[in-house]
């Protein structure tokens, strides 16, 4: 039996009304990802149209308006979401509805099962930004950032892969820095203080940034790449 440490918080916020139950019964039964059991594997070229030559992959999307966004621009990316949580959700499949988004997919679930069914070297973008942080020290062991799962995504990225996490709590942000930065398949892609202060274009704002800046919090942004693999790896 799969025994995995819970990494998330509540599954399900306000009830849904009858029209999100749809959106998301709807959604899901052309969007949707079935949990993959242990041992199962999962092809993402077989999710997509033929269009897609590329796969992207959001770990808790939350309401899904980075997906979205991402999705909208790169139409030729199939992109991979996952989240426990229902209402974000049903968010993200009532905006892929709304756009008509044609290369979404969603597991509506734990991130860690859908990674461990992925092939090796098949993903090129990774996102996991402003994952709850567990403030409280007995909790600390709930992160995401951590070394088994920085390994889950280095096993599933290209070599050159990209990698991005965000946080706006400074704790989290020092235990990112030392849990990727110390990780041997990642190279921090800082060349300045550019890094820290500057956006890229392609990394948009999302509601929940802007709402911790109204309550005076400032987000950070880590980008690594995946190192190359030797030869004979």
């Amino acid at each position: 039996m799969e025994n995995r440490r819970i990494l998330y918080g509540r599954r399900q916020g306000r009830r849904l009304r009858a029209g999100q139950q749809d959106v998301l019964a709807e959604g899901l039964e052309t969007l949707g990802i079935d949990r993959p059991g242990p041992g199962s594997r999962v092809d993402p070229a077989g999710l997509f149209p033929p269009a897609c030559s590329a796969f992207w992959l959001e770990v808790g999307f939350g309401a899904g308006e980075h997906l979205a966004w991402q999705a909208a621009r790169h139409p030729d990316v199939g992109m991979l979401g996952a989240e426990p949580f229902v209402n974000g959700v049903v968010r993200l499949l009532a905006q892929v509805r709304r756009d008509g988004l044609r290369n979404v997919r969603v597991l509506p679930d734990d991130a860690r099962a859908l990674i461990d069914a992925l092939p090796d070297a098949s993903i090129e973008r990774a996102f996991v930004l402003h994952p709850d942080p567990w403030p409280k020290v007995r909790h600390h062991k709930r992160r995401f950032v951590a070394t088994e799962n920085l390994d889950r995504l280095a096993r599933v990225l290209v070599d050159g892969g990209l990698l991005r996490l965000a946080t706006d709590d400074l704790d989290y942000l020092d235990w990112m820095l030392e849990h990727a930065l110390s990780h041997p398949h990642f190279q921090w892609q800082a060349s300045g203080p550019e890094a820290w202060r500057d956006r890229p274009e392609d990394w948009p704002v999302t509601r929940y940034e802007e709402k911790a800046v109204r309550e005076g919090r400032r987000s950070w942004r880590i980008q690594l790449r995946r190192v190359p693999r030797p030869v004979s790896e």
